[in-house]
């Protein structure tokens, strides 16, 4: 039996949590931990007491939005931003902690982990975002890619650092 290091546990529970993802686009999951405890988890999709898109249909697909641009024109909710707002909604704090996701955050939500006092973040899934890594780099978040072959814990602290994405 192989027992995963710390980093590969945290990111394989965030591809569990992803599974409660509505987007038809794409299923992400995210969790913040502090000092090796899970705090909260994030999947996207609609707010609270809306229909979900898997129910209504995409906007963006309906629209022809590319991935990573006008995030504002989508009924759902980031799994970075839910997070945030579960640790906020239940009087969590989050300042100092780490940020697992099943893939690279966008801007938007790179600003947000940000000023939320976040220190590190881990993901693994390529959703490349130069400004969002610039902005991670300029606030002295260390972002950390986990590739495929980190799978079995291998690698527990050996992450690739991208300080600029190829």
């Amino acid at each position: 039996m192989t027992r995963p290091g710390w980093h590969q546990y945290f990111m394989e529970i965030t591809r569990v949590v992803a599974k409660r993802s509505t987007c038809l686009r794409r299923q992400v999951g995210a969790l913040i931990v502090k000092e090796r405890r899970i705090l909260c988890t994030g999947y996207n999709g609609a707010p609270a007491g809306i229909p979900h898109c898997s129910m209504v249909g995409c906007l963006r697909e309906r629209l022809d939005i590319p991935p990573g641009e006008r995030h504002e024109l989508c009924r759902g909710l980031h799994a970075e931003q839910n997070a945030i707002i579960q640790a906020a909604l239940h009087g969590v704090s989050i300042a100092g902690g780490v940020f697992y996701i099943t893939h690279q955050p966008c801007v938007l939500c790179a600003k947000m982990i940000c000023n939320a006092g976040i220190k590190e973040v881990y993901f693994q899934g390529n959703y490349p975002d130069q400004l969002a890594a610039d902005i991670f780099q300029e606030a002295g978040v260390k972002l950390i890619c986990m590739g495929e072959d980190d799978k079995n814990g291998e690698n527990e602290d050996e992450g690739h650092h991208p300080a600029a994405l190829e």
